[in-house]
């Protein structure tokens, strides 16, 4: 990948260029281009018409885009720089999207994801375990997801700190639940980065404490610095007015500005990356409020959804988003249509992924309701069931069900011992180890049709 390419500042090129040349093409090149991409100068220089001039329709594209734009309140990327987005058509064209798929914020039951009885089955700690899992990854952690889901399945102990970033990310996910109808405050910031980085830090960093120095920076891949952050000494005063604006109401009819609750959650994203408060963990963190504020502003379905694992497929584009922001004016909409982009593929991938769970359940129950047991077991023990008839010898313990399924280990040994009374699985105790382990039979899809 080639350098990339910083455009003048409009500026500059209105002291430079006709302002008639430039008027003159404003029909032509607008917000976004005709495909509704919302191009840097880095892309849009090599798309100009034969014979246009570039850097005029560069000024006209900037012309349109500021008659548009929003600024940020005391959101200042520096002392005299407001960070500003704007919200062209294809980009309310995706919110929409968003809002369709999951509900815009409604309750649970209105959507089409779940229905009220599914909410809590074991999909919902699968798709956590995922997130933390690549989340983790994105920050350096190498290990493989077998291993990880069953550390997070059986509760073991982290042995090393890819695996310590992965428990980490786990309980991060589940304090931004936890605490999703809160202020956000700097103390709240804090405690999240304190558990995503505990035993898992670098730099010299502690978790939980405000950077008090400037010797970090971020590299892009030639190891070239690509952003310093902002002096530590400002760091405490950006985090207020961050919370500041988190807290406010920009989402209610009787407010003077609205933001869409999607954009609000991927600013305090964006936000976290830029005044980098902590020597390490800030991605962790900075995803942690993003998902946080979805969860705050009524978007439940995130709970479920992973975004870090397309971030991941797509590092490159992940960052030079964030370029396109520092390199133009420092306009947000680069890095919003990126995540927004992410989301709404994220969104897509969890309602392929319910459906690929209900639909194989479906058949399931379809084929075993031929047998006279499936009158007699709960929908958890035809979960348990089902996976045993696809996985001959596969081995159950008590912590992983209790985990997968999201209920007490209590329930879950009732679940397995009643599919041993029922002899569909074998129950069995090794002489030095006290841990009861239930295997699936050879030939239990047979038996079960007989």
């Amino acid at each position: 990948m080639a350098r990339l390419r910083t455009p003048k500042s409009l500026d500059v090129l209105l002291a430079e260029l006709s302002l008639a040349d430039v008027f003159s093409l404003m029909p032509k090149y607008g917000a976004i281009d005709v495909k509704g991409c919302y191009l840097h100068w880095d892309k849009f220089q090599w798309r100009v018409d034969k014979g246009d001039d570039a850097q005029a329709a560069w000024a006209a594209v900037k012309l349109s885009r500021q008659s548009i734009s929003k600024y940020v309140n005391k959101l200042n990327a520096t002392d005299n720089t407001m960070f500003k987005y704007c919200v062209p058509d294809s980009l309310h064209a995706q919110l929409h999207q968003i809002d369709k798929l999951t509900g815009g914020g409604h309750a649970g039951g209105d959507a089409s994801f779940f229905s009220a009885g599914e909410r809590d089955q074991y999909l919902v700690k699968n798709l956590m375990m995922e997130e933390a899992i690549t989340s983790s990854q994105l920050e350096g952690a190498s290990t493989t997801r077998k291993v990880a889901k069953e550390m997070l399945q059986s509760k073991r102990a982290p042995q090393n700190k890819s695996e310590q970033m992965i428990f980490n990310n786990f309980l991060l996910m589940k304090k931004s639940l936890e605490k999703k109808d809160e202020e956000l405050s700097i103390d709240l910031i804090l405690e999240l980065h304190r558990i995503a980085t505990f035993e898992a830090i670098d730099n010299d960093a502690v978790p939980g404490e405000l950077r008090d120095h400037n010797d970090i920076n971020v590299t892009d891949m030639y190891n070239e610095i690509a952003h310093e952050p902002p002096c530590h000494t400002t760091v405490k005063e950006r985090l207020t007015l961050l919370c500041d604006f988190a807290n406010a109401c920009n989402d209610s009819s009787d407010s003077n500005v609205f933001i869409h609750p999607i954009i609000k959650a991927i600013i305090l994203h964006f936000m976290i990356g830029y005044i980098h408060p902590f020597g390490d963990g800030n991605g962790r963190t900075a995803r942690a409020l993003f998902y946080w504020f979805m969860l705050k502003s009524g978007y439940w379905l995130f709970e479920y959804v992973s975004i870090s694992k397309l971030i991941q497929e797509k590092r490159g584009d992940y960052d030079t988003a964030y370029l396109y922001t520092e390199t133009d004016d420092f306009d947000l909409t680069y890095f919003i249509y990126h995540q927004v982009d992410i989301v709404l593929k994220a969104v897509k991938s969890l309602d392929q992924h319910i459906n690929e769970k209900r639909q194989a359940f479906y058949q399931f129950m379809q084929w075993i309701d031929k047998s006279p047991v499936s009158k007699s077991l709960k929908r958890g023990q035809l979960e348990i069931l089902k996976q045993a008839v696809n996985e001959p010898g596969k081995v159950f313990l008590v912590t992983h069900v209790a985990v997968e399924f999201d209920i007490t280990q209590s329930t879950a040994r009732s679940y397995l011992n009643k599919l041993v009374d029922e002899d569909l699985l074998l129950a069995s105790k090794s002489p030095n180890v006290k841990t009861m382990r239930y295997i699936a039979p050879a030939g239990l899809r047979a038996r079960l049709i007989m």
